[in-house]
């Protein structure tokens, strides 16, 4: 299966239409992997990997930092209206739909919350690949996803509290704390270096997006192995909750920028924004929580899920011009934003 799925990635990558899915394919070939072998996964002598997660989590957070500048926070100004109902469409719908798939499944509390975790996390940056790739607006993806970055540390821990508390405990300042330390402040050093350092180093430029993918998968493999009992026990039915989860953002996201009566590209873009998620953060609030192996799945299994059905409906919007084609601002290039969290 590891070879299969390492094969396919690389004959995915001569095709414009499919290489969107060949990281997709690398991770699904490590996580195989998982499954089979998770012994290997687990420790190296006396050493946990599971104590790498949050540090490699920081490593695509700073990288993500150093990809932003102080002008996309001036786009807030700018496009205050799709802002707000991405942020508030995402932080609304997702965690709604995500409790409802939850008890619709009527899965094992720690595995529900799992589900509820990843509804509650922001956007990542792979929702700004898929809305380049999609003609969207790739301007007001990049806002959406650190406007909903930074607001996270208060309302992932709120949102968790009131939705997921009725499945696990929730500690509300740890949370806090934790999304801060993983999210906040690494962005923080990042948007410095962007300003101080970058540029003097240009190997370490072109690194960073190579690493952060190689953590992702690192990340993957390391939560695979740990619940690898709890995955054979409920993973079919899991994928099709999370395959839900995913596209009831799509949708919804979609259609709420349709009901505000908003440019198609816009609706590409806040769809994307809604239906994406920070898969990363989430595997490791479940890490801090100390329930990698259970509230751990569903961040393992959103991610990859989430790439192949944005990879599909970027391709798809790719080769459908907006209705509002001629109204369009050129976007700014995507530079190296390569991630798919």
């Amino acid at each position: 299966m590891l070879t299969l799925f390492i094969s396919l990635a690389v004959a995915f990558r001569s095709n414009q239409f499919l290489k969107g899915l060949s990281y997709t394919l690398v991770i699904l070939a490590v996580v195989s992997l998982a499954m089979y072998h998770p012994q290997y996964f687990k420790t190296a002598g006396d050493f946990k990997f599971s104590k790498l997660i949050i540090p490699l989590l920081q490593v695509i957070m700073f990288g993500m930092g150093t990809e932003l500048s102080l002008k996309d926070f001036g786009n807030v100004i700018k496009m205050p209206r799709g802002i707000i109902i991405g942020v508030v469409g995402h932080y609304v719908i997702m965690p709604l739909v995500g409790l409802s798939v939850a008890k619709l499944f009527n899965f094992p509390n720690e595995i529900a919350a799992g589900i509820i975790l990843v509804g509650c996390c922001p956007s990542g940056l792979a929702s700004n690949v898929m809305s380049y790739l999609a003609r969207a607006n790739l301007a007001l993806s990049v806002s959406v996803t650190t406007i909903s970055t930074l607001l996270a540390p208060f309302l992932t821990p709120l949102l968790m509290q009131l939705l997921g508390g009725g499945f696990v405990q929730i500690d509300f300042w740890g949370m806090v704390w934790d999304i801060t330390k993983i999210v906040i402040l690494p962005i923080a050093a990042g948007l410095a270096f962007h300003y101080l350092v970058r540029g003097k180093f240009t190997w370490l430029d072109k690194a960073m997006p190579v690493l952060s993918m190689i953590g992702i998968a690192f990340i993957l493999t390391i939560i695979t192995a740990a619940g690898r009992d709890n995955l054979l026990k409920v993973g079919g039915l899991l994928i099709v909750a999370t395959f839900i989860h995913n596209l009831a953002g799509y949708f919804f996201g979609y259609w709420s920028a349709r009901i505000f009566k908003f440019h198609e590209r816009d609706c590409r873009t806040i769809a994307l924004e809604v239906g994406m998620q920070n898969a990363g953060l989430a595997s490791g609030l479940a890490l801090a929580m100390g329930k990698l192996a259970t509230a751990g799945l569903a961040p393992a299994i959103f991610g990859p899920v989430m790439n192949v059905t944005g990879s599909t409906l970027a391709s798809w919007w790719h080769n459908h011009l907006p209705e509002d084609a001629n109204e369009e601002v050129k976007d700014p290039p995507l530079n190296k934003i390569k991630l798919s969290q």
